[in-house]
């Protein structure tokens, strides 16, 4: 019979009330500085139905916490307009009919202004819930007000990731804001990391907060696999574009090659010609390619073409995640705390027997398909729609990103996008 090897391991204290007050107050916080740069006009631009407007997302979280806190917490809560639940709802069906996705650019009312005084009305109800409310009814909520200050973190990954779509369209090229300096990177050699595999744990396995589709902590077999100890560069992927990659059916998947002659991607996305030399767009505005970073924007089809074409293979999310625990549940890496807001070439080797770059920089795509780890329970009641509706396909990808904040991240979390997807933060580490 599997026996756990990790026994030993001791649930996370859940945090204090006070705590997770002023953790409320820091998150809604953080939120409205990803405004700052923006003008009003920036925040109502949806240029492709993935992407969002930055006013949308703004009213999304504040609708999150109004309809799932407030109206259960608080039975006095009024709201500035009932229709706001119509407009703000993403995908509870369970709550509510929602308006369509991909029209959310042509909300022009309610204005910027008055979405921040609905994100400033619901503060000052959810004050009185953290602050005032009798325990035990804060304790009934409190598991949903976790739900929403994870949620809103993703939102401000989402705001980052979009605004980069809506400027990059835009023929003036604005930059979202400077970045910050880093330390020149070197040109790291790729190197492979053994791992003899064998029963393993994966999933989420303490009291400390976890999404539903990161738990439960289960067995799992791993044959002897090697990962790499870094990412791929934009250097290496510039490699295979110039060997023909984009043109060589052999290295694609079916419905990728598909995809690829009728989409006319020649390169990743963001990635473009001046007099014959790359650049690429950033927040910061546009640049030339430094070959040693990590390539990003590219989609689950043009990292598996990469991977076959480098000889190698994207990792499983077990793998990575086996891997990845070694850093500890939240390894240092550059996330969005650090500025720089793209992904940072390596200044100095990996140690011997580590892989470097497994957190923040890009979200790395994985092979497993993103769906239930055995005995999988979803959130309860309206909230099980947060993940588990999305398990078909899917691709998993791991590690987060430059635009993630690092509270957020944890070495069992399950990012989900589906192969095509190319304006999210994703990247390359290839195992074999």
């Amino acid at each position: 019979m599997y026996k756990s090897p990790m026994v030993d391991r001791k649930p996370a204290t859940r945090p204090a009330r006070q705590e997770l007050g002023e953790l409320y107050a820091g998150v809604r916080a953080a939120t409205l500085r990803l405004l700052e740069p923006l003008s009003p006009e920036d925040a109502v631009v949806q240029t492709m139905p993935d992407v969002s407007p930055t006013k949308w997302h703004l009213a999304h979280t504040t609708w999150f916490f109004e309809a799932f806190v407030l109206k259960r917490a608080l039975p006095t809560y009024r709201a500035i307009d009932e229709r706001y639940g119509y407009l703000f709802n993403s995908y509870y069906n369970a709550v509510g009919e929602q308006f369509p996705r991909h029209r959310r650019g042509l909300l022009s009312r309610p204005t910027l202004k008055e979405v921040v005084a609905y994100r400033e009305h619901v503060d000052r109800s959810m004050q009185r819930v953290l602050g005032d409310a009798p325990d035990a009814l804060f304790e009934d909520v409190r598991f949903t007000l976790e739900v929403g200050l994870n949620h809103e973190e993703q939102h401000q990954e989402l705001i980052l990731t979009d605004i980069k779509h809506v400027l990059s369209t835009n023929p003036l090229e604005p930059p979202y804001r400077e970045a910050s300096p880093s330390a020149p990177g070197r040109a790291i050699a790729l190197g492979w990391l053994q791992n003899q595999g064998g029963v393993v744990e994966i999933g989420h396995g303490g009291d400390d907060f976890a999404f539903d589709n990161e738990k439960p902590l289960h067995p799992e077999y791993l044959s002897p696999f090697s990962l790499a100890n870094r990412l791929v560069t934009a250097g290496e992927y510039l490699e295979f574009v110039e060997d023909r990659g984009y043109e060589r059916p052999t290295l694609w998947l079916s419905d990728g090659w598909a995809l690829c002659k009728r989409e006319g991607w020649r390169a990743p996305l963001y990635w473009g010609k001046t007099d014959g030399e790359y650049i690429l767009a950033t927040l910061a505005g546009k640049r030339a390619l430094d070959p040693r970073e990590p390539v990003c924007h590219v989609s689950f089809y043009e990292a598996d073409a990469f991977a076959t074409w480098a000889g190698a293979r994207l990792p499983r999310e077990s793998e990575w995640e086996i891997v990845a625990r070694t850093a500890g549940a939240q390894g240092p890496g550059n996330y969005v705390e650090s500025g720089a807001l793209h992904p940072r070439a390596l200044s100095s080797e990996p140690s011997a027997d580590g892989a470097a770059q497994l957190f923040g920089d890009v979200w790395e795509w994985t092979t497993s398909p993103y769906v239930a780890y055995p005995g999988y329970r979803p959130f309860e009641g309206a909230l099980g729609e947060y993940n588990g509706k999305f398990m078909c396909n899917q691709l998993v990808l791991r590690g987060g990103s430059c635009f993630t904040p690092r509270r957020h991240m944890r070495s069992t979390y399950r990012n989900f996008f589906p192969p095509e997807a190319r304006w999210q933060m994703s990247g390359i580490r290839l195992a074999r």
